[in-house]
């Protein structure tokens, strides 16, 4: 037991996981600093952040030294059981800013969306790994869109659009992974220019179709929903090469800057670190993607294959539109930045992924 104890330490990526984790201390150090603007110093975030992060510290070391396999063989179960997490939040969940997404458990919010997320790329990539898109693609299409599906209506039942959209880009970017036929792909953008004009006509709601407009033209609503995307560019811009300092920057002190601690807080690394701070992010994010795909040529089965290049999908997809949220670049649908937003559902999902990353290296390795 000790033996092999060591064997996986020695062929952990210490590499990949201290970029992760060097994210996190950025993330924990910028919601620190956030609370340092509030009225009455409130360190309570920051301090379930620290919970949360050695919740997911603890759930990533587990998860790698597990055998990857069994999850694997259990996929479908975990797809249930999400199913029925996710179908309960709408019956017994919490509303928080008009969204039912939350269990309350003593304290604390559980999103089951997040953890949803992780389900989602275990059950699409062992799906995928059992058939082959060259024969009956359709069939394969359609079993695996309508499972991604499924879970997308429950969402948007609650509803959150952005959550939803990251599911169904997540599947899409593992369809496109997996090989199929270039004609389904057109098929499928086709369909997704008729469903958003429908949408729009009779789906959308007003404020969905505002952030929409915002996002084209952010200053025809400076005070209403273009609010949160000025004052996002306005502390990105004036974080300038080394920033204002930690707890000095103007937009997040003052509370010019909505959702500080979750959306923006990517705006609030570019105020109070400067560009330079901002580099760092991406550098260890690049890290993070590099290590990843770096392993891949050893990985000698497909569904470990499809997990990783899954779940780095999942994590560059959210990376690009929170990033692109705080620059004005894409429209603002409630995504945080992984593993440096508050919230301690996402950054648990997220550390789970890494965690299932690390054991398919290690065992990789082993067998290689």
């Amino acid at each position: 037991m000790f033996n092999r104890l060591i064997t996986y330490l020695k062929n952990f990526d210490w590499i990949l996981f201290t970029s992760v984790l060097l994210l996190v201390c950025f993330g924990l150090a910028e919601i620190y600093s956030v609370a340092l603007g509030r009225s009455s110093v409130d360190l309570l975030n920051f301090k379930k952040q620290i919970i949360f992060i050695i919740i997911g510290i603890g759930l990533l070391f587990s998860l790698a030294f597990f055998d990857y396999h069994s999850l694997r063989s259990y996929s479908k179960y975990f797809y249930a059981i999400g199913f029925i997490f996710l179908a309960g939040v709408l019956f017994f969940g919490q509303t928080i800013r008009g969204t039912k997404g939350w269990y309350d458990l003593a304290g604390f919010n559980l999103q089951p969306v997040e953890l949803i997320k992780f389900v989602l790329i275990l059950f699409l990539a062992k799906y995928f790994s059992a058939v082959s898109p060259k024969t009956d693609g359709l069939k394969h299409l359609l079993i695996s869109g309508g499972a991604t599906l499924l879970m997308i209506v429950l969402v948007l039942a609650q509803p959150d659009f952005g959550s939803a959209m990251l599911l169904f880009l997540t599947w899409l970017a593992m369809v496109f992974i997996v090989g199929f036929n270039k004609k389904y792909l057109l098929a499928i953008g086709l369909m997704l220019i008729f469903i958003f004009g429908f949408s729009w006509q009779f789906a959308l709601r007003d404020y969905q179709k505002e952030r929409v407009i915002t996002f084209l033209n952010p200053s025809s609503s400076p005070l209403d929903q273009g609010y949160n995307v000025t004052q996002a560019i306005i502390a990105v811009g004036s974080g300038g090469l080394t920033g204002r300092g930690i707890g000095f920057g103007s937009q997040s002190q003052l509370k010019f800057l909505p959702e500080a601690q979750t959306d923006f807080i990517f705006a609030v690394v570019a105020e109070e670190l400067g560009f330079s701070g901002v580099l760092l992010i991406l550098l260890f994010f690049a890290i993070f993607f590099y290590r990843c795909l770096y392993h891949l040529k050893r990985v000698n089965n497909d569904f470990g294959v499809f997990f990783i290049l899954g779940a780095v999908s999942l994590i560059f997809i959210e990376m690009f539109i929170n990033i692109g949220m705080n620059l004005g670049m894409v429209p603002v649908i409630g995504i945080s930045l992984p593993f440096l937003g508050y919230g301690g559902s996402g950054l648990i999902s997220s550390l789970m992924l890494v965690g299932v990353i690390e054991s398919i290296i290690i065992r990789s390795k082993i067998n290689y």
